[in-house]
């Protein structure tokens, strides 16, 4: 569901800005590069970062210079479709690739360009000190606004708990670590650094407005603003506070966007194909274990939540992301419980991932069951579908969970008490 929903929502960017076309691509080849200087040719880590992160931003500034947009319709297809089909056909050939020739580069260049963004967007907001106009609690709410508890708790994912980092760190991040004790460094500077995208993003979101009816202009229905909020919003601070050319500014926040969804959406089917590959070693299904194969399977599914569930114009990915909150925070909560599954087997207190484990479980019950009703009353049936088959197993992981945790609990209590 993130891969169809990330491919979707980077085609639009690149139609939107294709000032931001050349530097998102364009960093493929730098990222590539980097790798080679570094692991094959054992080049200083400090300088070739350097040199990377300069290079990406001369990317950014030739950016408007040289807008790439394609035209209306290739072969029948409109232009999204084309974007969304090169990426998904790129995501395949990196998954495939070695992590230290692309996807370990391009993540490493695109968090220091990320950093270097929010250096400079966290110096324009203490520069020019923009007035949030958007209000505290916001009385004048469009129709189609669902309560915010339980849904505000499966909306906010990466910024404060996501499922989908649980898979990464298993999937990828594992992979990487040079020993067991880093990963507290890159576990909580990790999240740190979500943490201050969430606030910057908060903040051009709210701030990013001359007035309270620009802010309402934007909000009118929910769901509306998304990425072109922060986009529009953050530009207009780094234009007023560092004076920024505002097409450069919108070029850069945009490769910053793009480039983050990209690597999740790489990552995202790189661990898919894991997964297929698994499910050929436990059914003893040897066509699976193929990377082409896998690869493909993975690529597949996305394209037809992609294209299957909204047509050819790729709105199929929009379509089913009001269900991919749920799931996240689904895999959140079991993320929560092996964690504490491993605590109690050590020996260790789990109060602190027991109790954030139940709330989740609980709040992403309520929101798929409001979800339901929503789906329901809308007439929308594949969503009803989808829906159901979440709630099934987000009360078939709730069994399990409490199950192997009083298994696991009577297991500890009988060793403390011997």
């Amino acid at each position: 569901m993130v891969n169809a929903v990330f491919g979707v929502a980077i085609a639009n960017m690149m139609i939107k800005t294709p000032s931001a076309v050349l530097p998102v691509w364009g960093a493929l080849v730098v990222a590539f590069i980097i790798g080679q200087c570094i692991y094959r040719y054992n080049m200083n880590l400090v300088w070739v970062s350097i040199i990377g992160v300069i290079a990406l931003y001369g990317l950014i500034y030739l950016g408007p210079m040289f807008p790439v947009v394609l035209p209306e319709t290739i072969m029948g297809l409109p232009d999204n479709a084309v974007w969304i089909i090169i990426l998904f056909a790129y995501a395949a050939v990196a998954s495939l690739l070695p992590v230290w020739m692309l996807l370990q580069p391009r993540d490493y260049i695109n968090g220091l360009q990320l950093f270097v963004g929010l250096i400079l967007l966290y110096a324009a907001i203490f520069i020019s000190t923009p007035d949030i106009v958007a209000p505290a609690i916001n009385t004048n709410l469009p129709m189609s606004a669902p309560s915010i508890v339980p849904l505000l708790f499966v909306t906010i994912a990466c910024g404060a708990i996501s499922g989908f980092h649980g898979l990464v760190a298993t999937g990828t991040t594992s992979k990487q670590i040079d020993k067991e004790e880093d990963t507290r460094f890159v576990g909580y500077f990790g999240a740190l650094g979500e943490g201050m995208l969430a606030l910057g993003a908060i903040l051009a979101a709210t701030a990013g407005f001359a007035t309270l009816g620009d802010w309402q202009a934007v909000y009118q229905n929910f769901g509306d603003g998304s990425i072109g909020a922060f986009i529009d919003g953050g530009a207009t601070i780094l234009s007023n506070g560092v004076g920024i050319d505002m097409v450069l500014s919108q070029t850069m926040l945009t490769v910053m966007a793009a480039l983050f969804a990209g690597t999740t959406m790489d990552t995202g089917v790189r661990l898919q194909r894991y997964i297929f590959q698994e499910f050929g070693e436990f059914y003893n299904l040897p066509i699976l274990n193929k990377g082409s194969v896998a690869t493909f399977l993975a690529v597949g599914t996305c394209l037809l939540l992609a294209f299957g569930a909204g047509g050819i114009d790729g709105a199929g990915g929009m379509i089913i992301w009001p269900l991919f909150g749920t799931t996240n925070q689904l895999m959140a909560a079991l993320t929560l419980m092996v964690v504490t599954v491993i605590l109690l087997r050590k020996g260790k207190p789990v109060w602190y991932t027991l109790a954030p484990l139940c709330f989740l479980l609980v709040m992403t019950l309520l929101a798929l069951l409001i979800q339901l009703k929503t789906f329901y009353d809308e007439g929308n049936w594949l969503l009803i579908i989808m829906d159901i088959v979440i709630l099934i197993a987000s009360v078939l992981v709730t069994f399990e969970s409490f199950s192997v945790l009083r298994r696991e609990w009577s297991t500890y209590k009988g060793k403390k008490t011997s």
